[in-house]
């Protein structure tokens, strides 16, 4: 998967990143800012992605694209497509952008709008990835646990970074006889959930 990432990919990674590290610094507001995952999360989620069993592959939380990206390497390998779900208009907007400049429109569908009222409507999730508003997080995890395959995974960022607002899904998964689950030190820290 990573070494033979196709360049258009690597060329809209590099292009989020920059853009990413300029909207840390100049105080854009947190609403506007991509406030993607780090290289190295990324990289964590197409691993983790590319092992689960036959299912649908999910995306709450969009943005520009970029995790998106990453997880469409393993998508790639495994021959299925990742549903990634965006509400700002603004963010839908610039997702679709990225995914034509990275070739990837086979690979991955966006859906503008909230997710709350789609997820639902999948029955086998094999993979989930939530990067949604934290207070929207329980709300997901509810969602999506009893639709996971077993062996499926529902992955959650900000574990560590933002745990305080995370706490009540950490400490549900802890406790989800549905589930092991594990917080992973990696990037801002990712909560990940496999279905028993």
């Amino acid at each position: 998967m990573f070494h033979d990432i196709p360049k258009p990919v690597l060329d809209q990674m590099k292009a989020l990143e920059e853009i990413d590290a300029l909207d840390r610094q100049d105080g854009t507001p947190n609403i506007k800012r991509l406030r993607q995952i780090t290289p190295e999360t990324g990289k964590f989620l197409a691993v983790l992605a590319a092992g689960v069993p036959d299912g649908a592959w999910l995306e709450i939380g969009t943005s520009a694209g970029y995790s998106a990206l990453w997880i469409t390497l393993a998508t790639k390998l495994r021959g299925t497509k990742l549903v990634t779900f965006e509400l700002l208009p603004e963010k839908a907007d610039l997702a679709k952008k990225t995914f034509k400049k990275a070739k990837v429109e086979g690979l991955v569908e966006l859906v503008h709008g909230d997710a709350r009222g789609h997820v639902g409507g999948y029955a086998e999730v094999a993979f989930c990835f939530l990067d949604a508003e934290k207070e929207m997080c329980q709300e997901f995890y509810d969602l999506v646990v009893p639709n996971l395959v077993p062996g499926g995974m529902l992955a959650a960022d900000n574990a560590v970074s933002h745990r305080d607002a995370l706490e009540d899904v950490i400490n549900r998964a802890e406790v989800d006889d549905r589930v092991d689950s594990v917080v992973v030190p990696i990037g801002r820290g990712v909560l990940v959930c496999r279905k028993i």
